[in-house]
């Protein structure tokens, strides 16, 4: 089995932008939360964690996205990062049969809109690493 990019939704409400993706991964949710919860997992696909303090209510400072703090953080399930003007970063894991984990992603926001097209290289390239490539 390999991941694939399976949904890829952007809405507008208002001001508010919601980006919701769902990430089906050959990899357990232990092999994909260091991604998702570490400055080098997270720099490797998504952006650089120039701070991340991994518990509820840890610092976090996401290059070009902001700076904020962790407002979720059940391990090897759920993280959520708020970030100034980046708004609010979920990634929720959940196991997918036997070895295979979903990852279930929402970015709200306010303002400037984050493309779908942008999203869905980004989840690519989270595929790509968890399967050992460039």
């Amino acid at each position: 089995m390999t991941g694939s990019v399976e949904q890829g939704i952007s809405q507008t409400h208002g001001n508010t932008h919601i980006l919701h993706f769902l990430v089906r991964l050959p990899q357990a949710m232990e092999a994909v939360w260091p991604a998702l919860t570490t400055p080098e997992g997270l720099a490797s696909w998504f952006t650089n964690a120039d701070v991340l303090e991994p518990r509820l209510g840890g610092a976090v400072t996401l290059r070009d996205i902001g700076s904020g703090s962790i407002t979720a953080w059940d391990v090897e399930r759920v993280t959520e990062y708020t970030v100034g003007p980046g708004g609010r970063i979920r990634f929720h894991l959940e196991r997918d049969g036997d070895e295979g984990s979903v990852l279930r992603f929402t970015h709200e926001f306010q303002g400037g809109e984050e493309s779908e097209p942008r999203g869905r290289a980004r989840f690519e390239r989270l595929i790509d690493v968890l399967e050992g490539g460039p």
